[in-house]
């Protein structure tokens, strides 16, 4: 019997939010969160300096994520949300997605020494994709080597300043 009130859904995105709000503390950065998803942001990330960059992100998390032989993970992103993530916009935008292991008791780890979250977020940016003819779903390729962490997130508001998200 549990007494929780999230459901694996719900938790998931928790976690997805824990893991940005942690990652963009250790970077320095400001997370501001967003009110109601009505335009494919989640969360806003936001530094200071010249141009005070910004990062929008759509989170999503998942415990189907394998590479496939040419290293990108494949994953179906709904056509709505592949729509609002490709739209030219000022502030850049971006997929995280939280690669969560299967066994939800193994998501999240405390001891008195560490707080582990399993496993990581990979990032992509949809900016310039064609539109698709597919009506509900849209399988993108995210490369194993876009894992967000506090020098990527680094690296990525820095190409927000200067405008270019690669």
């Amino acid at each position: 019997m549990t007494d929780g009130l999230l459901t694996p859904q719900d938790r998931e995105e928790a976690l997805s939010r824990a893991y940005i709000q942690a990652i963009a503390a250790g970077a320095g950065y400001v997370v501001a969160t967003q009110d109601f998803d009505r335009d494919g942001v989640d969360v806003e990330i936001q530094a200071g300096g010249a141009m005070r960059p910004a990062l929008a992100l759509q989170l999503k998390a998942t415990i189907n994520l394998a590479a496939g032989p040419d290293g990108t993970f494949r994953y179906a992103l709904k056509r709505r949300n592949y729509d609002l993530l490709r739209l030219p916009t000022q502030v850049p935008r971006l997929l995280a997605l939280l690669h969560l292991p299967k066994q939800q008791d193994s998501w999240l780890k405390v001891t008195a020494e560490k707080l582990v979250l399993k496993k990581c977020v990979y990032w992509a940016t949809l900016a310039g994709m064609p539109d698709s003819e597919n009506r509900e779903s849209v399988t993108i390729s995210i490369p194993s080597a876009n894992i967000l962490d506090v020098a990527s997130l680094r690296a990525l508001m820095e190409q927000s300043r200067t405008g270019t998200i690669r």
